[in-house]
This record gives C-alpha cells, structure tokens and sequence, in this order.
C-alpha cells in the first residue's frame, strides 16, 4: 500500500511539474457586436504586434463605412439618397457602393434576372418589407403595376455614378451587402498578416487557414425546419465563404396557402417550388451570398445546371413529403469535405 501510495505520489508530481512547463495553450481571439440589424462575429489566431482593442475599433469602423453607404434604413445613406433621387440624371457614389452594384447586376445577369436588387417594391407589396402584412393578397393587376417598377434593366452603373431610367426605382442591396462587409473584414484581417481566421455576419461567413487547436474551421449547415433549430450537415470548405439562404423561417399563411418572403422578380409572386435551403460556397462572400438566393428563387433543375455551368459549388434541400433531400453540384463534391 504504500509503495503504492509512493507511485500515486510520483505521477501526480511528474504531471503537475509537466503542466507547470508547459505554455499555455493558444485560443482563437473572438471580436463581436452588434450590426446591420444582426451581429458580427470575427474569430482569428492571434499573431505577434496586433492590438485587440485597436483591431477591433478598425473592424467596427470599417461596417460603420458600409452601412452609411449601402444601408437602407439610414436615411442619409449613400444608397437612400441615391433611391430618393428623382431624377434619370448620374448620380456620384463611392467605389465601394458601385462595385457592389456592379456584383449585384453581373449575378443578374448569370441568374437571367432572378437576382434582382430592385424588387423592394414587390417585397413590400407583399408584406415582407418595413410595411406590414397586407390584409389582402395583392390582386393580379396590382402585382403587374408594381412590376413596373422593378428591373435591373432601368439601372445603370457607370465607373463613379449610377442612374435610374425610372426616376422611382428602389435599390436595396441586403441581398449581397452583408456578404460584402465580410469580404471587408477578411481582407483587413490580412493587412495584419493574419491568415487564420472565420468572420461571421447574419449568417454570411468566410474561414481561412486553420483554428489554433489546429483543426479545420467546421461549419454548420442548419436544417430547414421552422420549428426548431438543428444542424442537417457539418463541412469543411477549405480558404472560401459560404452562404446560406431558406424560406423556411420567414413567410405566412392566408386561407391555407403559404407565401414565401422571396419573391421571383418575373412572375411578381413568392415561390412555391420545394426547394427550401440553398448553401454556396464561394472564395467570395459577397458573391455567395447573391447567389444563394438567386439559386433559392430558380429552383432545383435550373440552380444546378446553372452551378454547372459555372462551375460553382451549391448544395440544395428540397422537401419531399415528410422528409428532406439534398443534391449537390459536381464542384461541391470536390471542394466541400462532409462531416
């Protein structure tokens, strides 16, 4: 018993001196706060000559910047300013706000017109903007007026300006404005060397390199079901940015039909397909947060001959009777590692 005793003694020794020399373990930094109506999060391997307090007042000031350009529930917003402009006359932006509209009309035009930064009005018709639920489903003649003023057709993008055909059309960029502010925040990080990292914005999300246990960043796709929260996959997507978008949480139903808050801009009503998830991933932020929802309003055939097309990695749920199914583009299956 007491040689025992002596042993017992002797290895609690050995381990306590071996924990006592032993650094201490690196853990990731973890910046956060409030923004553009949601929340950042920005999580990074620390590297030698970064304050964390200097870093942090340098991200915050950087998604001010976006929102005073591109917000449009700030009314002196570059962007507001540009929607009360009643005219077909240029009007000056910044280089930061025209290369978003300049994404934002490039992925309309891969997506035939299905993403599209001017259907605010029929947004609102539909209930699904900062008006309230109409009282009524909007009439076919109404919906067909409202039409009218959308189309990224009426909306020009020169090198400093943007104009408008029609003096009323409504641009709003939430669409792929989020996913821009983290492409932002990545590429600041990278001015401090900083490589190994995951920013996080409203869902929109971008990793490189790795965490500091070493591991790869592992990302949770959520499973479309509006009654409670779960995860349908776990991936890894390497140095790129993912984006999910789903109808699952935002819509309502009248006389037992349900109205989705997306809407196709071509037929003016809120989809009906089964697609109820679409995640994207992309080396671009901004670009896959356009395309997650352009690929949501398209449906299953035509988002994946289209991510065929351009060789885009996309994972779709669709919901089939009482269970879901997934399919993958062919650039998925090789840049995404399943968990």
């Amino acid at each position: 018993m007491q040689t025992f005793l002596k042993v017992q003694f002797l290895i609690l020794l050995v381990a306590t001196t071996f924990t006592s020399c032993t650094p201490p373990q690196i853990t990731e930094t973890h910046l956060y706060g409030p923004t553009m109506g949601t929340t950042y999060n920005v999580k990074f391997v620390p590297v030698g000559g970064v304050s964390e307090q200097e870093l942090k007042q340098q991200v915050e000031r950087v998604l001010v910047d976006i929102n005073q350009l591109m917000s449009t529930y700030i009314q002196d917003s570059e962007l507001s300013q540009f929607n009360q402009w009643n005219s077909i006359e240029p009007f000056d932006m910044s280089p930061q706000t025209i290369d978003v509209l300049n994404e934002a009309k490039r992925l309309g035009d891969m997506s035939a017109g299905l993403l599209d930064v001017t259907i605010g009005p029929l947004v609102n018709l539909w209930g699904f903007g900062p008006q309230s639920r109409p009282k009524k489903i909007p009439t076919e003649e109404l919906i067909k007026a409202t039409k009218q003023l959308v189309g990224l057709e009426k909306l020009t993008v020169g090198t400093t300006w943007a104009s408008k055909s029609n003096p009323n059309l409504y641009v709003d960029l939430s669409t792929i404005a989020k996913g821009y502010a983290v492409d932002q925040i990545a590429e600041l990080l990278q001015t401090h060397k900083i490589n190994n990292f995951l920013v996080e914005i409203g869902g929109e999300m971008r990793v490189s390199g790795i965490k500091a246990s070493g591991k790869t960043w592992i990302i949770a796709i959520e499973k479309p079901e509006a009654e409670r929260r779960s995860v349908q996959e776990f991936i890894s997507i390497g140095n790129n940015a993912v984006a999910t978008s789903g109808d699952y949480r935002i819509y309502y139903e009248q006389n037992g039909v349900r109205y989705s808050h997306l809407i196709n801009p071509r037929t003016g009503y809120p989809i009906s397909h089964n697609v109820v998830s679409v995640t994207v991933i992309h080396p671009s932020s901004m670009t896959a947060d356009g395309l997650a929802t352009a690929f949501i309003v398209m449906g299953k055939e035509k988002a994946l001959a289209l991510a065929e097309t351009y060789d885009i990695a996309v994972l779709l749920i669709t919901k089939e009777k009482d269970h879901f199914t997934e399919y993958t583009s062919t650039k998925f299956e090789q840049l995404v590692t399943v968990l």
